[in-house]
């Protein structure tokens, strides 16, 4: 294993700062300002996020996934819903998100709660994906142990033939979560590690109170 001196390894941050008077009173104006920012200098994938669930045995998890949509209403990801996230979610809807964009030198983190979309939403959705990621969503059993990656092509080999020239079908146990936020930070890499982070919390009237963290 090699040895590297950790304690040296760090990166400046200077290129950006976050003052109370350039955000958003809509932490969700606020996120569309930032994410399209990043899609504007072609960042790597801006709508991939780490989103981290924990269920009955309150053992967190955490992995990369695809935003898919958002607006006021929340965040979407697809998944299959009996795969790892799929079951800790149904077991405990609180979940955290998280987006880092390097180039910017900026992170958002968002924590809320999950819940299932429509079913006409998940066909629609899953009808639009190229038909190869359609295929592997209809074989995979997602989270579950596989011997090995030969039988994994192998049964997608299978269904491509038996499937050909016919429409893939929507699995029931695939589909969407919107996360419905109750709370966004802002976090924008400063000097001296002195970093801007803007936190905005729902308060029960529907109002989101701004508020500056400590670094």
């Amino acid at each position: 294993m090699a040895n590297r001196d950790l304690h040296n390894m760090r990166e400046s941050y200077d290129a950006f700062s976050l003052l109370e008077q350039d955000c958003d009173s809509n932490p969700f104006k606020q996120f569309d300002k930032w994410f399209q920012q990043a899609v504007a200098i072609d960042d790597l994938e801006p709508n991939a996020m780490q989103i981290a669930t924990v269920g009955k045995d309150l053992k967190p998890t955490i992995r990369t996934v695809l935003l898919k949509s958002f607006d006021e209403n929340g965040f979407i990801f697809f998944t299959n819903y009996d795969s790892t996230k799929g079951k800790q979610i149904s077991e405990n809807a609180n979940v955290a998100l998280l987006f880092w964009y390097r180039t910017h030198q900026r992170q958002i983190r968002i924590e809320g709660v999950a819940s299932k979309t429509p079913k006409e939403e998940n066909d629609s959705y899953f009808h639009s994906r190229p038909r190869d990621s359609q295929l592997a969503a209809f074989i995979s059993e997602q989270s579950r142990v596989v011997e090995s990656r030969a039988i994994l092509d192998e049964r997608f080999k299978q269904k491509e033939i038996e499937l050909q020239n016919q429409e893939i079908p929507a699995r029931e146990n695939w589909g969407g979560f919107l996360i419905k936020p109750s709370l966004f930070e802002f976090w924008q890499g400063r000097e001296n590690r002195l970093h801007d982070r803007i936190q905005y919390t729902k308060q029960a009237n529907g109002i989101w109170e701004m508020e500056r963290l400590m670094p």
